[in-house]
């Protein structure tokens, strides 16, 4: 099946059977991100911690991949980049098993900083994989199929993780977790391609890869994708207690619920991955002010269980429909650093991660309720969007400058606006970039 799907055609190209090999992996990373929202609550009561504080292990995981994701990635720059997923994997499910084995709270909290900072360099460094094998103009799609196995991990893993926690233990979710990503370490090995590490003019560069952050567009792209990520994170760490304690929902339907919510996620990533390579600034502005709304219409409508789930399944189509356009951006933007660029994509939706159920459990320690939760995301939200408004505006003010200065412009780290045209220009590190026109004009 998966060869089949990799003669679908790209836009601009084919897309090879690697990058959905790469998408079913982050199915197993993204399984075990999200799966604590349905375990939450058995895990703090098996461990005998409060809610406020289980919901920290989100917070560890998104720390880990915050750190982890440009760390690594400088670390392996120079690394085989199949050998660097599979290590990285290997190291994913042995945090994995440590987690399942944890006799207390602090080992199982560092085995989830252990294993973001595997799933942070597997991200950082599959997305330049995946990115390298497809058309420039074909960036969103691509990275639409491995947000993609984020939407499938929501429709199937993280429910049937929640029901077996439910069921079996928390721990037992923690193995299946182990076994996902043992497999995905096969696809890889059978898949990926191994590419030998540039040498001489096109040898990584981890200074000149560095070049990126003199860049104004990097940074606005950084906080956007955090502030985005943390609107959706606020909401969706404490999703369980919200329905069952204020919408009124048995516990058992929490699975259910969990499953809508990754099938609006999968639904929103295919409409991102279609539109976004067209339609860049419009995706992010229609996606994230679309979460806007769905986050306060469910802080005003959490107690009715009905309007609950209807706007779980909303929040996962609003919030996937911007994840290509956003990680196509950062490429966009960090165009002469690829690594970096996936790094840097990666930590700041774990920024976001991380800062999201933060300020989420604060507002519930304060006692202002589980809905609470929902009005710090649509604050979130609502500064990502004036976010995307300055990044636009200064996207249209670079391509302006460099219309001006003539097709002879050479191209280097902010010189170059993504989304310019720029016929004759080179790129220093010896991709194809400049020549023609980008996403996002």
């Amino acid at each position: 099946m998966a060869g089949d799907l990799a003669q679908g055609e790209a836009v601009g190209g084919r897309i090879p059977v690697a990058v959905y090999v790469l998408g079913l992996s982050v199915f197993a990373l993204g399984t075990s991100e999200f799966m604590l929202s349905g375990i939450l609550q058995p895990l703090a009561r098996d461990l005998g911690v409060s809610i406020p504080q289980a919901g920290l292990l989100v917070s560890a995981f998104a720390v880990g991949m915050v750190v982890g994701a440009p760390v690594l990635a400088a670390a392996t720059l120079r690394l085989p980049r199949r050998t660097t997923l599979i290590a990285l994997l290997a190291a994913f499910v042995l945090g994995h098993v440590v987690g399942a084995l944890a006799p207390t709270y602090e080992v199982l909290f560092v085995s989830r900083i252990v294993s973001a900072l595997a799933c942070a360099g597997f991200w950082a460094v599959g997305s330049a994989v995946a990115v390298s094998l497809v058309p420039e103009n074909a960036r969103a799609r691509a990275m639409a199929i491995m947000v993609g196995g984020l939407g499938v991990a929501n429709v199937a893993g993280v429910p049937a993780g929640s029901f077996l926690g439910q069921q079996a233990g928390w721990r037992a979710a923690f193995w299946a977790v182990a076994a996902l990503a043992a497999l995905a370490v096969v696809g890889v090995l059978a898949s990926v391609p191994d590419t030998p590490v540039p040498t001489g003019a096109h040898a990584p560069d981890l200074r000149r890869e560095l070049r990126i952050y003199r860049d104004k567009q990097v940074w606005l792209a950084l906080v956007t994708i955090a502030l985005n990520a943390g609107a959706v994170f606020a909401l969706f760490s404490y999703l369980a207690p919200l329905l069952t304690e204020v919408a009124g929902l048995p516990e058992s339907w929490v699975p259910s619920v969990l499953a809508l919510f990754g099938l609006g996620g999968l639904i929103g990533t295919v409409i991102g991955g279609r539109i976004a390579d067209a339609h860049l600034f419009g995706t992010m502005y229609g996606g994230i002010s679309a979460s806007t709304a769905v986050l306060t219409a469910l802080a005003l409508l959490a107690e009715y269980r009905w309007a609950a789930i209807a706007l779980a399944l909303m929040l996962g189509v609003t919030a996937f429909t911007t994840g290509p356009a956003l990680n196509a951006r950062m490429f966009n933007a960090a165009d002469a650093a690829p690594t970096l660029a996936g790094a840097t994509a990666t930590a700041s939706f774990n920024i976001g991660n991380t800062v999201g159920p933060w300020v989420g459990g604060l507002a519930i320690s304060a006692g202002w309720g589980y809905a609470a939760v929902a009005w710090v995301g649509a604050a979130m939200a609502a500064a990502a969007v004036l976010t995307t408004a300055v990044s636009s505006r200064v996207h249209a003010r670079s391509r302006l400058v460099t219309a001006s200065a003539g097709p002879g412009l050479r191209s280097v780290p902010g010189a170059t606006a993504p989304g310019a045209t720029a016929p004759a220009a080179t790129d220093v590190t010896g991709g194809a970039g400049a020549g023609g026109r980008r996403p996002g004009d």
